[in-house]
């Protein structure tokens, strides 16, 4: 398994599949290459992109020296961006979205960024966010996966569907990192995506509830070069077949207005 080393030491495990321009995945909370919904997309669009996919530190096959900062994420992103040698698109899907943006505001070398239902929160000092993490430390294996997904508003049907199965037990396995995506999104307000002047397609599930739609809204409002659509999917998450395509449309318009 290739790794790249992140400017703090930790060894980031990736793969590379596909030809052509550079696109990395990022996944969502509770998610890793073992336990992701991005494998399917990846070969969708391998044909056309050479697709980086990567365990965020403390997952997988990753490294985790600490302490934790989203600054530290954003690092692990541009080692990839050298490893890849020229510049990339970033997709990101969930809190996935939120690392995707903090890498645009720091100036690393992205042209393009899709997002799929970022969980944004515009308020740049929120008390709730914190006393969220908070709680998330404080909890350890399934118990932190359950107030996180309960939280969000996974809804019940969808929630008892995941017990005691592959997928869950996976998620429990890093548990603790479920603190580090809420403390991204402490860090993602309105500030920074102002910062964020990237090219962006902010794409939600016409399957969605009102929430995950208006804060998909609410990102592509803040963003200087933003456009959003909606796409056929069921709660929280559109199928690859889908949104392949799309993501595929929207990534090569640099090569056509060239």
């Amino acid at each position: 398994m290739p790794y790249v080393t992140s400017r703090d030491g930790t060894r980031i495990a990736y793969q590379r599949d596909g030809a052509g321009p550079p696109l990395i995945l990022i996944d969502a909370a509770g998610h890793f290459r073992a336990n992701s919904p991005l494998a399917e997309l990846a070969d969708l669009l391998a044909a056309d992109f050479t697709i980086y996919r990567y365990d965020r530190r403390g997952r997988g096959e990753s490294g985790d020296l600490g302490p934790y900062a989203p600054q530290r994420e954003v690092e692990d992103l541009a080692a990839l961006i050298a490893e890849a040698g020229s510049a990339a698109a970033l997709y990101g899907y969930s809190s996935g979205c939120l690392l995707a943006l903090h890498a645009a505001a720091a100036g690393l070398d992205v042209h393009r960024l899709a997002l799929l239902e970022p969980p944004l929160t515009p308020d740049d000092d929120s008390a709730e966010q914190r006393a969220f993490t908070a709680k998330l430390r404080e909890l350890t294996g399934a118990q932190a996966v359950t107030f996180f997904l309960t939280s969000i508003g996974v809804p019940d049907q969808l929630l008892a569907g995941m017990r005691d199965t592959p997928h869950w037990a996976a998620m429990v396995s890093i548990a603790h990192t479920l603190a580090y995506d809420s403390l991204l999104s402490e860090a993602t307000g309105a500030t920074l995506l102002g910062r964020v002047t990237t090219p962006t397609l902010v794409l939600h599930s016409a399957g969605s509830t009102g929430d995950l739609t208006a804060m998909a809204a609410t990102t592509a409002a803040l963003l200087p070069a933003a456009e959003q659509r909606s796409l056929p999917g069921e709660w929280h998450g559109v199928p690859a077949a889908t949104l392949a395509p799309v993501l595929a449309d929207f990534l090569r318009r640099d090569a056509a207005h060239a």
